[in-house]
């Protein structure tokens, strides 16, 4: 059966790729995006499409978010403060943006027949936890407030909160999902994110900024996967009311990363260059977690999901994306 769906953050990295997929399956999709971290750019193919309707506004605008609601199905809410460099320089922005607009998008759903939600949520809740891999029922560790890094895991722990209480006392429809490191074509390196950093310096020629030793691991996740674990969770009636991890189990450190991005770009002029933490976040309020690797049993189990798309083949899709002409 045919959905209309809500993607707030539509114009941005992973809800632009999700607005590809609902339009080509024959779904209506409506957008709302403040712009403020989405690029409407990334729409443009679908200028005019009968079944797309975007909405430049605020997930922090209850009428607009109302608005936006009207006639809808189903509800992809994406929107929220990204990359560490922004959430660093933007504390008070992006903890409001997180939280106010979480409890906004939960309100309007349930005064609209209670509107099944997918809420993205991150494994920066995990916070400093040490056990590896991250289950979803394992504690979350977070440093103190003085480290300003942890306002965005508390935020995002928070919009889970609010969400499973939605879901606990009013039987709101939701589903909650934990991105690991989800990255792809389109991604931009603005905000630190690491992927596009590395892929745009290789094929520059400019060195490769490692921040700290490198050795800290991390698992990445093709946006094109990220976007079917999506669509799996909301047709699955068992994963309402749950917490389930989407990542790829494939563990690499940065500096391996590096070494890949390098290999794949085919630029041997590209160099890495360490960068200590305080250089890469001066003023401090930053702290950085060695290992972040997730345990997908219960998607797996849940959906029957799998990724398809290994390291190598992210790597070499943001490869292609960056090379095209502008």
């Amino acid at each position: 059966m045919l959905m209309r769906y809500l993607v707030t953050g539509g114009a941005g990295f992973i809800g632009s790729h999700l607005v590809d997929g609902l339009l080509a399956r024959g779904d209506s999709a409506v957008v709302i995006d403040d712009g403020s971290t989405g690029d409407f750019s990334r729409l443009q193919p679908h200028a005019g499409h009968p079944r797309l309707t975007v909405i430049h506004g605020s997930v922090c605008d209850e009428l607009a978010v109302e608005e936006a609601c009207r006639g809808v199905d189903r509800i992809v809410h994406l929107a929220a403060a990204v990359g560490v460099r922004r959430i660093l320089e933007r504390q008070v922005a992006s903890i409001v943006t997180n939280v106010r607009g979480t409890e906004t998008v939960l309100r309007a759903a349930a005064l609209h027949g209670d509107l099944p939600v997918f809420l993205a949520s991150t494994s920066e809740v995990y916070g400093k936890a040490t056990q590896v891999p991250f289950a979803e029922d394992d504690d979350c560790v977070m440093g103190p407030s003085s480290i300003h890094r942890w306002s965005y895991a508390c935020s995002k722990l928070l919009d889970e909160f609010l969400a499973l209480a939605q879901h606990r006392e009013r039987g709101l429809p939701v589903v909650i999902g934990r991105f690991f490191n989800v990255t792809g074509p389109r991604q931009t390196g603005a905000y630190g994110m690491v992927l596009p950093r590395f892929c745009a310096a290789a094929l520059e020629g400019r060195p490769l900024e490692v921040h700290g030793d490198g050795g800290q691991a991390r698992c990445f996740l093709h946006v094109a996967d990220a976007c079917t674990a999506i669509l799996a969770l909301f047709d699955t009636p068992a994963a309402l009311g749950q917490v389930v991890n989407v990542g790829h189990p494939e563990e690499v450190t940065i500096a391996d990363l590096a070494a890949r991005v390098m290999r794949l770009a085919g630029n041997p002029a590209a160099s890495i260059r360490p960068i200590p933490y305080s250089e890469a976040f001066p003023g401090g309020g930053f702290e950085d977690m060695r290992r972040r690797v997730p345990d997908t049993n219960r998607l797996r189990r849940l959906t029957g999901w799998a990724p398809k798309y290994d390291l190598d083949r992210i790597i070499s899709d943001c490869l292609a994306h960056l090379r095209k002409p502008a």
